[in-house]
């Protein structure tokens, strides 16, 4: 025998096994797109996080901005280093720290990513009007936004 609750419709569940289908869908675009440049999808965040940066950044503080262990930026700064994207310099007041910095050809691949991750979103945002992407950009921001929403229910 089955209940009411069991088969009534959880409208929470299903807005979550949306969003993470919609995940998906968004990181196959994107990796479709990132091919032809010959970055991974890490490396490519890795690449802007460096851009963001007012200055060089510490390894730390990119594993921090990943939310990564130190050792998964590593092998992330190896990669792009070995494209030719970032190089590691020393930090000139503390020699034990490595600073990561763009490269022109990092600069150049960035320019690339931006059109590729474009390309990416316009594929899965195709069928929404412009009203409907402001909408939808503000309520991400929002969830984004809100550190404590894992937390409460959890």
């Amino acid at each position: 025998m089955t209940s009411a609750a069991s088969t009534s419709p959880d409208p929470d569940g299903l807005l979550a096994d949306h969003l993470l289908r919609l995940a998906r869908r968004l990181h196959r675009a994107q990796k479709r797109h990132l091919e032809p440049v010959g970055l991974t999808p890490g490396e490519s965040r890795l690449l802007r996080l460096v851009a963001h940066h007012e200055s060089p950044p510490r390894m730390g503080d990119l594993a921090q901005g990943l939310e990564v262990v130190p050792r998964a930026v590593t092998t992330l700064v190896d990669g792009l280093e070995t494209a030719g994207c970032v190089r590691r310099a020393p930090d000139p007041e503390n020699r034990r720290v490595t600073r990561i910095e763009l490269t022109p050809e990092g600069h150049k691949t960035l320019r690339t990513l931006r059109d590729a991750r474009r390309a990416a979103a316009e594929d899965i945002l195709a069928p929404l009007t412009a009203g409907q992407r402001e909408v939808l950009g503000g309520l991400l921001t929002t969830l984004i936004e809100d550190p404590g929403g894992c937390d409460r229910h959890g």
